[in-house]
């Protein structure tokens, strides 16, 4: 049962948005639509590849619950994909942003999906499941729409958070685990 006032903290988590659109012109409409309504901050507004528009937000959770309304509203049927994501990992926004420092490289996943939404929601589930770090997310941009990201820690760490990955968003994923990575490998690749 809620206490008095605990129901609006449950509102007050930070929480993630994310709408694609199929078109350049409606993913710009929608994504002023969004913060016109809500108080949200962007993450990221932009084409992506195939000719696709992605518009990813933060923001308290009624504040993200706001924006999507809107935003799905002005997509119409151009809406190819919404993610709500309420008490997102405290990583995965500095890690999309880039903001996050180069973790010591140990042992490696790398986790790829076919949407850019499954990639986010994998990389919460294995932030929150194992002691890993990210490494880097990409979403979209350059790889026809999918996403991927790397997570570093020990080995036995690194492969609960894959297992925590396909547990939360099924198998269709692409996962591999690089147990001693070479150090060239590590200089050229991130």
């Amino acid at each position: 049962m809620y206490t008095r006032g605990s129901f609006q903290n449950l509102l007050s988590y930070p929480a993630l948005g994310l709408l694609e659109c199929t078109g350049i012109a409606r993913g710009m409409l929608t994504c002023d639509a969004i913060v016109k309504r809500a108080n949200v901050q962007l993450i990221q507004s932009h084409p992506i590849d195939p000719g696709r528009y992605i518009i990813l937000f933060e923001g308290l959770v009624a504040e993200v619950e706001e924006g999507l309304d809107a935003g799905e509203l002005a997509a119409g049927d151009m809406l190819l994909d919404k993610l709500f994501l309420p008490q997102v990992h405290s990583a995965v926004v500095p890690s999309i942003r880039g903001q996050m420092p180069l973790p010591p490289l140990m042992s490696l996943a790398i986790v790829e999906t076919h949407t850019i939404a499954t990639a986010v929601v994998a990389l919460d589930a294995s932030l929150k499941t194992a002691q890993t770090r990210a490494v880097e997310i990409r979403l979209g941009s350059g790889i026809a729409g999918k996403g991927y990201f790397v997570i570093s820690g020990e080995l036995y760490d690194v492969q609960a958070a894959v297992e925590a990955a396909i547990d939360t968003v099924g198998s269709d994923i692409i996962t591999e685990v690089i147990a001693s990575p070479h150090p060239d490998f590590l200089k050229r690749s991130f």
